[in-house]
């Protein structure tokens, strides 16, 4: 039981942001960033700008892994308050290097995403967007750009309330 625990809390530390942060030379955050649209001011990565409310948290680089399997690094980079995003909370951007070295933003928005074992064009994860509610979009990669796919809540199809 120790090694589960022990092993589920280092699989937490490896997920976490920090160590996503420490996954990428300074130089690459910092082109991450700026392909997300982020600038730097006042010591903070930030898209929205800081309205000094108290649910706001600067940009971060949650996750740094292979989305699309091409064998370079995608960075999800969220930002967080309801200033900026409403009740879900959370903006997400995700972008992703190119074999020049440049970063490239592939897509964003309000919302909380979650890569799903289904793909689109080029192995790219079809993407759950969570937020307030029971019937989230799904969108997948249709070779240009993340569009909607589909609408589900655990794994089955919904229709959103209108």
């Amino acid at each position: 039981m120790r090694i589960r625990l022990a092993l589920a809390g280092f699989l937490a530390l490896l997920a976490s942001p920090v160590l996503a942060q420490a996954n990428l030379t300074a130089k690459d955050r910092a082109a991450a960033f700026r392909a997300a649209g982020f600038t730097f001011q006042g010591g903070k990565w930030s898209a929205c700008g800081d309205p000094g409310t108290a649910s706001y948290s600067p940009g971060q680089i949650d996750t740094v892994r292979d989305l699309n399997g091409d064998g370079r690094p995608e960075a999800v980079i969220t930002e967080g308050g309801t200033y900026c995003f409403g009740m879900t909370g959370t903006g997400y951007t995700i972008v992703s290097k190119q074999a020049d070295g440049s970063w490239k933003n592939i897509t964003g928005g309000t919302g909380i995403p979650t890569f799903l074992a289904t793909r689109g064009v080029g192995g790219w994860p079809d993407i759950e967007i969570g937020g307030p509610g029971f019937c989230f979009p799904v969108e997948r990669w249709n070779g240009k750009a993340y569009v909607l796919n589909r609408h589900q809540y655990d794994g089955k199809p919904c229709r959103p309330q209108m």
